[in-house]
């Protein structure tokens, strides 16, 4: 109460923001309607704080916008495939393909509701994603139809920043304009092709090492279902085997999702169709079924990517491989590729009558070694030398109330990394979940990706604990303890150091309302101040999120509230509402926000509805008002055009960001502008 009080007292100091924040609060309220994008929201369900800043669930939320624009025929896409979506577990895609088997192709999606396993949010969510089409596809492709019927589309997108940062004149090497283009032909889900091209704002365009345009590009081809061959990529492309140990660089999986789908992680191979520029593979891959219920995966891949070098006697060494993806100085262009990695790979798999067991090798090399700064603590196990190989046995088995699945690697050095999961369904409304995992401190593994709580497969040993209810149709709630220790340093932890994350969560959903309240609590150890001893520090947050539409209209908004108790205790809290408006070819969304956060340590996040492609989860701290405007407007059949513009008020400062970033005002205004040709 005491907070409110001060902010209303504030507010009313500053007419303009006051204003500003009372009519978009009065618009939402008096307002309904149906978003650009739904699965959005429900999708940030899944999502916690550290998902939305791993730049890996950013590659997951692009992926997830190309598949919304090319959804996948549910009456013949694979298990892999559908094993992609991080809603989705092993039951209920069996569950899928059994109704298929028994009943035949889906003639419409409301057919999901008679498989029991999947509930009314899932299903909610599978309408982005898939679509039904009845006629089966051919075992041999007709390349004749498929250049006749393949569909392209091209999207042009730039972001026009109203300010200038310290390094536009002094240091950057580029304009400040950020812009990609985007070009895909598809056949079904059968073949796709491609070319994503990049460039981040400060980096030269056709100029210095860029001299063929931009930054980055992707160049990926992906064909499946060809005779024996269930996928076959070619160009730039992402790996996952077992379930993550030795090869997992698919996509991100979060505490939550992992309740439902780490288990089920995807064996496969897809295309890299994102902006970012790691977390990739450069070559060729392929799955092959070479009798029922047997698979071999191989893939081989060659890449340049960025590096800091460091001197090791006599020869140049990596000190640390750098995946940020920027050049926009002359030391960040200095280190593009000027390291190149060599990874190959195979994995063989058997499953039937619901077992299945795998056995995975990946070897990964370096032209130079790598080197890292040891004096560093938390660095001390990091991978050294130029050769790396992971072996690793992956097993499980799977029923209607039951689905068991585990991981054991070892890597070159000896050293061991295990991971088991447990999914218990007694009923239908109820989900019991639990996780173990290993990782040696000493573990290596170059391309390792799985549920953790660092940022790497290595020095941890944990239990996680969930469960999901569902008591009626429009109700679940969700629970998770996670506790994890590590024997060796960390970053930011000078000696052995534990966390432990809980997580509560209540929902209600239904055709036109939406509602989630969310309380998590998280403990972790830390350096104090003078970094001589750990102290302890509890972070609590509690998020608050409610929208309901009808017809052409839409209201939302959301409440935040984050209490950090440390050395130095923080406190902090938003209050924002949106409103949407959909009419035939026009969409428009209005929102808008205000802030109040001690510091940094108790940040506040925000979803907020970008162009296609673009991230849209920000975070705030300190004080000040916030607010964006975006429309779509669709041209025709075949040519749309979207434009977002985002506006941050700050009261606290005079200037933003610090170094080459920095903006010596106290507000920044961003505008977007996307274009989209189908045909």
């Amino acid at each position: 109460m005491k907070e409110d009080l001060c902010m209303l007292v504030y507010l009313t100091k500053r007419p303009l923001h006051l204003f500003l924040l009372t009519a978009a609060m009065l618009t939402a309220t008096i307002t309904y309607g149906q978003s650009q994008r739904p699965w959005e929201e429900m999708l940030t369900d899944l999502v916690t704080t550290d998902d939305m800043e791993s730049a890996e669930w950013e590659e997951t939320y692009e992926w997830l916008c190309d598949l919304e624009q090319h959804p996948l025929d549910i009456n013949t896409a694979t298990r892999e495939q559908l094993l992609q979506l991080p809603f989705l577990n092993e039951r209920q895609v069996e569950d899928i393909h059994t109704y298929l088997y028994y009943y035949g192709a889906m003639k419409s999606l409301g057919e999901l509701a008679m498989i029991e396993s999947i509930d009314y949010t899932t299903r909610n969510l599978l309408n982005w994603f898939v679509v039904c089409q009845e006629k089966k596809p051919d075992k041999k492709l007709d390349w004749h139809q498929a250049l006749k019927y393949g569909k392209s589309q091209v999207m042009a997108t730039a972001d026009i920043p109203f300010y200038e940062r310290r390094g536009d004149h002094h240091g950057y090497l580029g304009y400040q304009y950020r812009h990609s283009v985007r070009y895909k032909w598809q056949y079904g889900n059968r073949l796709k092709i491609g070319l994503v091209g990049s460039q981040d704002a400060g980096e030269p365009f056709f100029a210095n090492k860029n001299k063929l345009g931009y930054d980055h590009y992707s160049i990926f081809a992906e064909a499946h279902q060809i005779g024996r061959v269930k996928t076959l990529v070619a160009g730039h492309y992402r790996a996952s085997m077992g379930m993550g140990l030795v090869m997992g660089n698919l996509y991100a999986t979060g505490k939550l999702s992992a309740m439902t789908n780490l288990s089920s992680r995807s064996k496969g191979f897809t295309a890299h169709s994102s902006r970012s520029a790691a977390n990739y593979l450069q070559g060729c891959a392929a799955t092959v079924n070479i009798i029922k219920g047997l698979d071999l995966s191989t893939f081989a891949s060659y890449r340049k990517e960025d590096a800091t070098l460091s001197k090791d006697s006599t020869q140049a060494a990596i000190s640390t491989i750098v995946t940020d993806g920027y050049h926009r100085t002359a030391t960040e262009m200095a280190r593009k590729y000027n390291i190149s990695e060599t990874t190959v790979g195979a994995d063989l798999s058997y499953a039937r009558r619901g077992f299945h067991v795998g056995a995975t090798m990946v070897h990964t090399s370096f032209d130079k070694p790598l080197h890292p700064d040891t004096t560093q603590s938390y660095r001390r196990y990091y991978p050294y030398g130029k050769q790396f190989t992971n072996v690793s046995g992956n097993y499980g088995y799977t029923n209607y109330w039951l689905n068991f699945h585990g991981e054991t690697a070892i890597s070159g050095n000896g050293a061991i990394a295990t991971i088991h999961a447990l999914n218990i369904t007694p009923s239908p409304a109820l989900t019991l979940t639990a996780i173990q995992r290993f990782f040696s401190k000493q573990y290596w593994a170059i391309h390792a990706s799985t549920l953790s709580e660092g940022s790497r497969v290595q020095n941890e040993s944990a239990v996680y604990l969930g469960a999901q209810w569902q008591p009626t149709r429009h109700i679940r709630l969700t629970a998770y303890t996670d506790y994890a220790y590590f024997a060796a340093p960390r970053y930011q932890a000078l000696a052995a150091s534990h966390t432990w994350d809980n997580l509560l969560q209540a929902q209600y959903s239904t055709d036109q309302t939406s509602c989630t309240i969310r309380y998590r609590l998280k403990l972790r150890q830390h350096n104090n101040a003078t970094r001589t001893a750990l102290t302890d520090e509890t972070v609590q947050r509690f998020r608050m999120t409610c929208s309901h539409k009808m017809g052409k209209w839409q209201m939302g908004g959301s409440a935040d509230m984050v209490y950090d108790k440390d050395e130095e205790n923080s406190f902090g809290w938003m209050l924002a509402v949106h409103a949407t408006y959909t009419h035939r070819w026009l969409s428009i969304n209005a929102s808008s926000g205000y802030f109040d956060t001690d510091n940094s340590a108790s940040s506040v996040y925000c979803y907020e509805k970008g162009v296609l492609y673009s991230y849209a989860y920000r975070s705030y701290y300190g004080e000040g008002i916030k607010y964006s405007l975006s429309a779509k407007a669709n041209i025709g059949q075949s040519l749309s055009f979207a434009a977002y513009l985002s506006v941050v008020d700050y009261f606290d400062r005079n200037h933003i960001q610090e170094g080459m970033q920095r903006i010596d005002h106290s507000s920044k205004a961003d505008l977007s502008l996307q274009l989209r040709w189908r045909f």
